[in-house]
This record gives C-alpha cells, structure tokens and sequence, in this order.
C-alpha cells in the first residue's frame, strides 16, 4: 500500500508519496512523468511519521538550510541503471552543479563500460521519483545550459538561486525538451 500527502511550498504545492515506512516520491505540481513510478493506487494519509519528518527537511530546505540526503529514508523505484544515476545525484553538493556528460563518465566506471550515453543518462535524471531531495535540479548541460528539468526550467533556477548556485555561465536554452 502506498500512501500521498501534500505540502505547500514555495515553488507550488509538492505531493509527497511513501511505502508507510520510506519516501518513494516527490512530485511537483505539473511535473513531468508525476507519480508515474508508482505500481499501484495511492491512498492520502497526511498523518505518517515520514511525511513529517519529509516536511520538516523540506521547511530546512527552504529555510536556506542544507539538511542532508541521509536523514531521510528514501527508497525510489526504477531500474538499476537509474538506481545507479540517482546515486550519482545523491552525491551532488549543496550548491553545486554537475553535468549529465560527467554523470555518464561515473556511470561507465560504475558498470565497467568504456563509455556511457549522455542521453541515457538524462532519462534516468529525468524519471527521478524524489524531486528536490535527490537533487536532480542540479544537473546542467555541459555547454551550462539548464536543460532537462521534469519540474520545468522555471523552478530549476528559482531552486539553484535558493541553493546560492554561481549562475554566471548557466543559461536557459532557446529550445529544448525542459522549458
């Protein structure tokens, strides 16, 4: 059984998602691929101790705190190619950005291949399940381009500003799949 809470945040009002014990999702109003990790119904409790503990670090998080990953009990659903992306993520620091070219050179060492698909690895970064806490925001083009943000390119910066994020050789594509 899976259970959904809501919380209203400063960037929209963000759904919240879990297994009764672990966080499985993290969604955006109007994301993209919302809730689609999920196998089954979800059933709305608002009074689980995980939805408190995720609202309490999203109110940190917010706050300009830098509450960490590992505070909570996360556990995303996917393949694990993803698994292995999302973990990549997860290692990101506050305040930093990393591209999907150098997500897809750990990947390689990761699955002992010579090379890695950028692509491949902008799906995994996209179909992330837990927005904002597996920080996927945090991943740009190699060019600086902030492309490739389920949550739409909009919300991207407004989090990178939040996380005081040197934006000075980012920019917002003229096209592209995020805007």
């Amino acid at each position: 059984m899976y259970y959904s809470t809501t919380y209203p945040s400063p960037i929209g009002t963000i759904t919240l998602a879990c297994d009764g014990n672990n966080l499985v999702g993290l969604w955006l109003e109007g994301q993209r691929y919302h809730g689609k990790t999920m196998p089954e119904e979800i059933v709305e409790k608002n009074d689980m101790p995980i939805f408190d503990a995720a609202k309490r670090w999203l109110d940190r998080y917010f706050a300009g705190e830098r509450p960490t990953i590992s505070e909570l009990p996360l556990a995303p659903r996917g393949s694990e190619f993803r698994q292995g992306v999302w973990d990549i993520l997860c290692e990101i620091p506050y305040g930093e950005v990393i591209t999907y070219g150098d997500i897809a050179k750990k990947m390689a060492v990761k699955m002992n291949k010579k090379r890695m698909s950028s692509q491949a690895v902008g799906g995994a970064v996209g179909h992330n399940p837990i927005s904002i806490i597996i920080p996927c925001h945090r991943v740009v083009g190699s060019n600086g381009s902030l492309t490739g943000y389920g949550g739409g390119i909009g919300t991207k910066i407004k989090l990178l500003e939040l996380e005081r994020v040197d934006m000075s050789s980012l920019f917002v594509p003229k096209k592209g799949t995020a805007l």
